[in-house]
């Protein structure tokens, strides 16, 4: 059941999400997905014991190529699938205790949780950049394979 709960809830944060970045109607139910699909990759990975660094780049990974389908069958830009997608991956109340530990001047733990928080913000930068590094290297092998068959 609880998987259930953590499948509703990021389905909803990246939908509600859409709508504030201003999604048009048409893509909020498919930015609501993407971020749904990257979170149960993201819970799912972290739940049979894989890292939380991987698992955000993994999961960061699959939202951007869910994202570059959805731009392509629904001639859309990809950043309104990209953005709502990684919203549950965000960070926010790992960067948040991390700025109470330095207020409570714990200062030891407020930079563990700091480099935890920039480190995941990084997983899901390069998730997204491998992600997009792929698709370009497909493309650009399919213009090579019709240029190299044309008469």
């Amino acid at each position: 059941m609880h998987i259930v709960e953590q499948i509703i809830t990021s389905f909803i944060a990246s939908a509600a999400f859409g709508i504030i970045f201003n999604v048009p109607r048409e893509s909020l139910l498919k930015s609501g997905f993407v971020g749904m699909i990257g979170w149960l990759i993201y819970y799912l990975m972290t739940f049979y014991g894989v890292d939380e660094i991987p698992s955000t780049v993994a999961s960061a990974f699959f939202i951007a190529i869910i994202s570059q389908i959805y731009a392509k069958i629904y001639r859309t830009p990809i950043i309104i699938f990209t953005v709502a997608g990684i919203i549950p991956l965000v960070p926010g109340g790992t960067a948040y205790d991390a700025m109470r530990n330095f207020v409570e001047n714990n200062y030891n733990e407020a930079i563990s949780l700091a480099a935890k928080a920039f480190m995941i913000s990084g997983s899901i930068a390069i998730g997204i950049v491998f992600s997009e590094v792929i698709n370009q290297i497909i493309r650009q092998s399919k213009l090579n394979a019709k240029a190299k068959y044309r008469p």
